[in-house]
């Protein structure tokens, strides 16, 4: 193991400052082109080879950057997301700011803080001398925040090209790093019946908003906490005045697995639920699918797993692995046979909340563990 103390606290708050400050939510594509721009610059002054594309029929900004000498296929992909969930506007009214223990504001956890902690990550192993040592890629996308419908290709195909792949979500308190997710998907069903008047001619109508609520008390009986499925209606509708019966309905519901094996089970409930109806005259629609397959760990993560709990031993840091509902583009890479772990950035917590926040102290810890990792990766 390579001794090395680490200090990069007041320049990591300095950047962390500045692309906090710029909004760039998902729709904000000027905003995300501008957080690119300052990791271009910055990557370029390390010899990497930079360039930001435009994907998708948005033009969504990503940032592709491969390492000096780097050739395929690649040691390390290092993977992040640029855009944050919060509207324009928001870096003005809550900035950037700061006490002893903890950093705050717009996307400062999710995941601003796990940017930087590959850009200093790479600036110490230039440092070091050791950034031609590996073979790496950089891939920052801007459209994770509403599933990276336009990036998820290019992220799909970079990551075939890797032997392992690091994703700068926030590490969890107690440094809790990821290894598994849920996959996950949205479904929508939508009723079709026929309106009548509700107080003259009720029984020729056929009531959607009836059906809609037996497809609910259905749907909920899809969840599974031993097996890890969970499947809640989100959204519903139907009806348009009192005194009417109802000839539309419809309800949005997200569904989440914990193992790929029942992605084709849960897809096959909800398709064949037009088979079943309980309303006669009532006509059942259901669109949606399992969107992101589960991140499940392979031989190769938990070995890479064994690394980073070592290293973080080495500096008095008892970390463990979890596991979470929540989807990243993790999800993606594992899915496509890529070793993957997740969690690599700052240690925080409150992501999407006024109250998200990163611990301070984290900050070196978490680049000394990333840091050794890359050097032992076996």
């Amino acid at each position: 193991m390579t001794s090395l103390t680490i200090n990069r606290t007041k320049a990591f708050l300095d950047d962390l400052e500045t692309i906090v400050n710029i909004d760039s939510s998902s729709d904000n594509l000027d905003g995300i082109e501008a957080v690119a721009r300052f990791f271009e610059s910055r990557f370029v002054a390390l010899g990497l080879n930079v360039k930001i594309r435009k994907v998708g029929e948005k033009q969504v900004p990503c940032l592709l950057a491969i390492g000096p000498g780097s050739e395929e296929p690649y040691d390390i992909m290092f993977l992040g997301h640029m855009d944050t969930v919060f509207p324009k506007g928001e870096a003005i009214r809550r900035p950037f700011s700061k006490d002893g223990q903890r950093a705050y504001g717009p996307g400062v956890c999710d995941m601003k803080g796990g940017l930087l902690v590959v850009l200093h990550t790479l600036e110490l192993m230039a440092e070091q001398g050791k950034l031609d040592e590996f073979s790496f890629c950089v891939l920052f996308n801007g459209d994770e925040e509403i599933g990276s419908e336009a990036s998820s290709a290019l992220i799909a195909k970079t990551a075939k090209k890797a032997g392992l792949v690091f994703v700068f979500e926030p590490c969890r308190p107690g440094y809790r790093f990821v290894l598994r997710r849920k996959g996950g998907g949205w479904f929508f069903v939508e009723a079709e019946g026929r309106a009548s008047h509700a107080g003259a001619d009720p029984e020729k109508g056929c009531n959607a908003v009836h059906e809609i609520a037996r497809q609910v008390i259905k749907i909920h009986q899809l969840n599974d906490p031993e097996k890890g499925t969970s499947a809640h209606v989100t959204v519903i509708s139907g009806g348009d005045k009192i005194n009417i019966i109802p000839d539309k309905a419809w309800i949005a519901v997200d569904v989440r697995i914990l193992k790929a094996s029942e992605k084709k089970g849960v897809e096959e409930f909800f398709n064949t639920l037009p088979d079943s109806t309980n309303i006669d005259g009532v006509r059942l629609t259901v669109k949606g699918h399992i969107e992101r397959s589960p991140m499940e760990p392979d031989e190769r993560a938990l070995a890479v797993w064994e690394i980073i709990r070592s290293n973080a031993a080495g500096i008095g840091i008892d970390a463990k692995y979890i596991a979470t509902g929540g989807c990243s583009d993790g999800n993606i890479t594992s899915s496509h046979g890529t070793a993957t772990i997740d969690g690599m950035g700052t240690v925080g917590a409150n992501s999407h909340s006024v109250d998200e926040y990163i611990e301070i102290d984290s900050i070196n810890n978490i680049l000394h563990i990333v840091f050794q990792t890359c050097i032992a990766r076996p």
